[in-house]
């Protein structure tokens, strides 16, 4: 029997303080890519390395091989925005997406292709990120997201402001899909988080900031859904954001999310980062779309503290 420490709590428990926890039914009411059965919604941990807290939490959910099968292909999408050290926590972490390349490698995946549609230029992020190297290390492959001859139109029928998009073809053809955002601070969206981190895989982003921000981020959470999502909460940026200005930007709170719900996960990402779920629209739009739930308190949640 797996060990759990189940603690009804509150909507208004945050996740920082600790209290967690309580039997929901999320897989049933939203149809969870993975599948899981017998196991956490959303994993929350805190106080270690990036990669230490990556292999604690995804053991919690049945480690990688419940993700990831032999021969299949994966693409791992971390957040390599910008020309800027790993300190300055405007991407993702390398140690961690390097650890989650390694263990989709070793659950026996065909291939593990790393990308982003980067906003500055690209092999200065990948290289200067960190990331490059960390996913080369780990046995896993890197390609551009700035070739648009690479992405693809398709629809959203339940979009509201936004009914199209040209989607990455790594997306759309891979067998799974692994979202790893960094949080942080965004002056447009006020959090940068899973369903934020989205906007990598497309290639008309100007629109989004042109027609309402939240909504357009709600909407293309309609469309594919990550089977796994892991918020890197281990170098936060807490102003300044997307980009920062400098290492003052930056709390280290080494926390980790881990969920295949991208809603429950910003949800809780929100939470530790000092906000009410309410302040980043784009939350309750996606909620509204059945994209997943923020109600922490329905779901069956593991708290690590190391």
């Amino acid at each position: 029997m797996k060990r759990r420490d189940f603690i009804r709590t509150s909507v208004g428990a945050s996740l920082a303080s600790g209290a967690l926890i309580g039997t929901g039914a999320l897989n049933e009411a939203f149809g969870s890519p993975a599948n899981l059965q017998n196991s956490y919604d959303l994993v929350a941990i805190k106080g270690g390395e990036p990669d230490t807290m990556f292999m604690m939490a995804i053991a919690e959910l049945g480690c990688m091989g419940r993700f990831v099968k032999k021969g299949q292909t994966v693409v791992v999408k971390p957040n390599i925005g910008w020309d800027a050290p790993p300190e300055r926590a405007a991407n993702t972490n390398p140690k961690l997406v390097g650890k989650i390349v390694e263990q989709c490698v070793k659950a026996g995946a065909k291939s593990v292709t790393v990308f982003d549609n980067t906003c500055d230029e690209w092999t200065r992020c990948y290289r200067n990120s960190g990331i490059e190297k960390a996913v080369k290390d780990a046995g896993g492959l890197v390609v551009s997201g700035n070739d648009q001859s690479k992405y693809r139109k398709i629809s959203l029928p339940k979009g509201k402001s936004l009914k199209t998009a040209e989607v990455h073809e790594l997306i759309i053809q891979s067998d799974v899909f692994i979202n790893v955002p960094v949080l942080k601070n965004h002056g447009g969206a006020t959090m940068s988080l899973a369903m934020k981190n989205l906007m990598g895989v497309v290639w008309d982003r100007g629109f989004w900031h042109k027609n309402d921000l939240h909504q357009c981020i709600a909407d293309f959470a309609t469309y594919r859904k990550p089977d796994l999502n892991v918020i890197d909460g281990y170098n936060v940026m807490k102003r300044n954001g997307p980009r920062g200005v400098s290492v003052q930007d930056v709390v280290n709170m080494k926390y980790q999310i881990l969920s295949a719900d991208m809603v429950a996960a910003d949800a809780a990402a929100v939470k530790v980062f000092g906000l009410e779920i309410s302040d980043v629209a784009h939350i309750g739009l996606a909620e509204q779309l059945m994209v997943g739930t923020s109600k922490l308190d329905t779901l069956s949640i593991k708290r690590i503290s190391i």
